[in-house]
C-alpha cells in the first residue's frame, strides 16, 4: 500500500488556527464527554422515573411507560436525531421552529436529550428488571412498617435494585458516550467529527483515526474501573456482590 505515514501531523498547526491537530481532536473529545454527561443524566432521570412505572399496579402507568420503551428502543439512533433536529422544528409553529433552528450549540442540544431519551429506554427496562429480581417480601415488609409507595421505593426497593443492575448500568454509560459519534450526522464536531476534519484537511486518515480510537478505548477504560470501584463501594455485605 503506497501510503505516507505521518505520526508527527498531530503536532502541526490545524488550517482553523485553534493550535495543532492534537487540539482538534482534544476539543472533540471534551464536547464527547459533555454531550454524554448530559445524555446519561437525562436517560437515567427520565430511565428511572419509566422504569418505576412500569412496576406500579396503575395499568395508566405501566401502558405509559411500555409505549415510552417501545417507541425509543424500537426506532433507530440516527432516525430520531433526524427527527429532533430537522423534523420537529417543522411541525411546530413558525416562531418556536425558527426559535429552534436558531438556537445557539443547537447540534449539542439536539445529541444530548436524543441520545438521553434513547438510552432511558434501555435504563427503564434494566431498571425494571432490578426491581422485578428483588424478593417480594421487601415490599411487604416496607407496607409492613407504614411506609408510603414513595417512600417504599425510595428507602428499599430502588437503593437494592440500582445496585444490582450497576454492571448492565456500566454498559449502557459505555453505549452512551459511543452514541455521541452518530451526532457527527447532525454537525456536532466531537471526537469522531474532528477526526474525519482531520483527516480531510491533512489526508492522513489512518493516524486520525487512530488517534480516535485511542481516546475512546483510554475514556472507557476509565469508566469501566471507576464503576467496578464503585460497585464495591456500595456493594451490601452478604448480598449479591458484597462479602
Amino acid at each position: 500500500m503506497n501510503y505516507n505515514w505521518n505520526w508527527g501531523i498531530f503536532f502541526q498547526p490545524n488550517p482553523m488556527g485553534t493550535g495543532t491537530y492534537l487540539d482538534m481532536l482534544l476539543s472533540g473529545l471534551v464536547l464527547t464527554l459533555k454531550t454524554a454527561a448530559l445524555a446519561w443524566i437525562i436517560a437515567l432521570i427520565f430511565g428511572s422515573l419509566v422504569g418505576v412505572m412500569r412496576t406500579l399496579p396503575s395499568r395508566g402507568a405501566d401502558w405509559f411507560g411500555f409505549c415510552w420503551v417501545e417507541f425509543f428502543r424500537n426506532m433507530p439512533l440516527l432516525v430520531q436525531l433526524f427527527l429532533w433536529f430537522f423534523v420537529l422544528p417543522e411541525l411546530l409553529p413558525k416562531a418556536a421552529g425558527t426559535w429552534l433552528k436558531q438556537l445557539p450549540n443547537a447540534p449539542f442540544w439536539t445529541a444530548a436529550i436524543g441520545i438521553g431519551f434513547f438510552m432511558s429506554a434501555r435504563v427503564a427496562v434494566q431498571l425494571q428488571a432490578g426491581i422485578g429480581s428483588l424478593p417480594r417480601g421487601q415490599k411487604m415488609a416496607a407496607t409492613a412498617l407504614g411506609l408510603t409507595t414513595v417512600q417504599a421505593y425510595r428507602y428499599v426497593l430502588l437503593p437494592m435494585a440500582f445496585r444490582i443492575i450497576l454492571p448492565p448500568l456500566t454498559s449502557e454509560f459505555l453505549n452512551t458516550i459511543k452514541n455521541t459519534a452518530v451526532a457527527i450526522t447532525i454537525g456536532l464536531l466531537e471526537l469522531t467529527g474532528q477526526a474525519r476534519s482531520m483527516q480531510e484537511f491533512s489526508f492522513q486518515v489512518f493516524e486520525a483515526f487512530t488517534a480516535a480510537t485511542i481516546l475512546y478505548l483510554l475514556v472507557n477504560a476509565v469508566v469501566v474501573t471507576a464503576m467496578r470501584f464503585l460497585e464495591r463501594w456500595v456493594a451490601i455485605p452478604g448480598y449479591i456482590t458484597g462479602k
